[in-house]
């Protein structure tokens, strides 16, 4: 008769510890993001410029994200009940994925405002961008580096860094252009470079939204080969046979894993979820194993359909 056993080695708590200093840190970061946002707008619209204006629009999506992480980060600290035995962690999954969402609908909106003004230049006042836009790079700066040196590993704390990235590079666009507006007064670089930052941001928001969604979707972890799992499971002496192996994230860095394996002759069925779930930990990283032993021969046989 098959049996199922769960062995974790350190308790079978299944909550995570959300990181306060994590949450501290973006408290801190929104503050500054949406203070600088309302100054920004204004720059943006008494000179004219699209690259203030489209930057102004991602500090106020980031202000909306960190507040989101910030939700996120209360949800998750919740503790694990009957119902959700994984307690709410995943939470920070779904912000990071509205994170990247929103990064990518914002990307859209400076590209059709660019185009437009190419079709339409506007004038800018070059000076007064300047300035805004300086402000800017010194409040992004600071808010990426006080994210940058939080927990590492943490999505919701990725998304928000991306965020900030993604407008220190609109700090940089704005600036370049003012500068070139001064130099040239050709007015549409505004326009260009704010297309150029938009197409920065592209690259990271796409890889947040798709690393969310392979969690969310339960695929095997990256760098985790589950077909090499199970045959290696398979040489230790103490296994006859395993099989039926799955592994996904739960959220972040945390990997749950199921197994089936069949005692070799003269095992003790009873020690092999210890030392099924000790090898995954140890050669894989895989913190929450769930190991079902069953009888002799039953993995050969075809699965019930």
């Amino acid at each position: 008769m098959a049996s199922a056993k769960h062995d974790e080695g350190d308790g079978h708590d299944h909550g995570e510890v959300v990181t306060a200093d994590n949450e501290r840190r973006i408290r801190f970061v929104l503050i500054f993001t949406a203070g600088y946002a309302a100054i920004q707008a204004i720059g943006g619209w008494m000179s004219g410029s699209l690259a203030l204006i489209a930057d102004s629009g991602h500090m106020v999506s980031d202000a909306a994200a960190l507040l989101l992480a910030l939700i996120a980060y209360r949800v998750a600290r919740r503790p694990v009940d009957g119902v959700r035995t994984y307690g709410y962690h995943r939470v920070r999954v779904l912000a990071a994925l509205a994170n990247g969402a929103s990064l990518l609908l914002l990307v859209a909106w400076i590209t059709w405002e660019a185009v437009n003004r190419i079709n339409q230049p506007v004038e800018v006042m070059a000076g007064p961008m300047l300035i805004v836009a300086t402000i800017g790079l010194v409040v992004n700066l600071v808010g990426a580096w006080i994210l940058s040196r939080g927990r590492k590993g943490d999505s919701n704390l990725r998304g928000a860094l991306l965020h900030v990235v993604g407008d220190l590079l609109g700090s940089v666009g704005a600036i370049a252009a003012a500068i070139g507006i001064m130099l040239t007064g050709w007015t549409l670089l505004d326009p260009l470079l704010s297309v150029l930052v938009a197409l920065l941001v592209v690259r990271s928001a796409w890889s947040l939204v798709k690393e969310s969604l392979r969690v969310l979707l339960q695929a095997v972890p990256r760098g985790l080969d589950a077909r090499k799992a199970e045959t290696d499971l398979a040489t230790l002496p103490e296994i006859e046979e395993a099989g039926h192996f799955h592994a996904w994230t739960l959220t972040d860095e945390t990997v749950v894993a199921t197994i089936h394996v069949t005692p070799a002759p003269g095992i003790d069925p009873i020690t092999l979820p210890a030392l099924v779930a000790n090898w995954l930990k140890t050669h894989h990283a895989i913190d929450h194993v769930t190991v079902q032993v069953d009888a002799p021969g039953a993995l050969r046989r075809p699965a019930p359909i």
